[in-house]
């Protein structure tokens, strides 16, 4: 009975980060590419900037399930993994808060790019270890 849980487990674990890498790219190739080809270029930098605030908060809840999946079905490796990744999705939610402060010297233009151009590049690299720790869950590593 125990060794059906941990199958059933170990597979909603690997879904889990399964449906956190589908979001992942839909959240940084599908989405900018849309918004740029079809907004200003102002509006579409917001937009994507709350898409990716948004959608790391969903996908980071989504890892930290598939983490506790792993762990209970005894995939250590995959729950390590999906874990590295969720703190990897919090971790946008820093880069693209609002500053109380600008970090810009006074008379020159905070330049917001690069924070969306550091999210998006954090965001790609965890999306792949979420494949990686789907991967890790399904052969129950």
């Amino acid at each position: 009975m125990l060794e059906n849980l941990q199958g059933v487990l170990s597979s909603l674990a690997a879904l889990a980060c399964g449906i956190a890498a589908g979001g992942t790219w839909i959240g940084v190739v599908v989405v900018p590419n849309e918004s740029f080809d079809h907004m200003d270029y102002t509006r579409a930098d917001r937009h994507v900037r709350e898409v990716l605030k948004s959608g790391s908060t969903a996908i980071a809840g989504m890892l930290l399930a598939a983490t506790a999946f792993a762990v209970l079905a005894g995939s250590f490796g995959a729950g390590a993994v999906a874990a590295l990744a969720a703190f990897g999705f919090f971790t946008n939610r820093w880069t693209l808060a609002k500053r109380a402060a600008p970090s810009a010297p006074p008379g020159t233009r905070q330049r917001k790019k690069s924070q969306r151009i550091v999210a998006v590049a954090l965001s790609l690299m965890f999306g792949l270890a979420a494949m990686a720790a789907g991967i890790m869950a399904a052969f129950r590593i």
